[in-house]
This record gives C-alpha cells, sequence and structure tokens, in this order.
C-alpha cells in the first residue's frame, strides 16, 4: 500500500466480515494492527472474538487500544 511517495507499507487485510462491518489490516511483522468498524461501538463479544483469532495468528493484543466509543 502506498500512501504518498515516498511512504508505503505492506498492509494485508487479515479478517472481515462477510457483510463488511468491521475489517481487521494488520502487517507481515505482526508490529501494527488495525481493527476498523462501520459503527462507532463495536459489541463487545464481536471485539472479543476478533482478538480472540489475532491472538490464535500471533497478534500481540494487549497493546490495541479501542477508541472512544459514543452511544
Amino acid at each position: 500500500m502506498t500512501f504518498f511517495w515516498p511512504f508505503f507499507g505492506d498492509y494485508w487485510i487479515i479478517d472481515l466480515s462477510p457483510n463488511y462491518e468491521y475489517a481487521v489490516v494488520g502487517e507481515p511483522s505482526r508490529k501494527y494492527l488495525w481493527i476498523l468498524s462501520r459503527t462507532a461501538k463495536m459489541d463487545d463479544k464481536l471485539y472479543a472474538e476478533i482478538t480472540s483469532r489475532l491472538a490464535a495468528k500471533g497478534y500481540d493484543t494487549t497493546k490495541l487500544e479501542r477508541g472512544r466509543q459514543t452511544d
């Protein structure tokens, strides 16, 4: 992925919901990871399921920071 010259990165979509409710983007070294949601607030159970799958893939989910959730 190239943002603008000279900045680029090797980012992968590593998890994607069937209805595009969320996407998870990471990179090969597992240093960077983002969970992107179409809604301002993600269900806690869904978030736990996603982070569990990510941990199984070798990502350190303890470093994730959830954004401010709004009601």
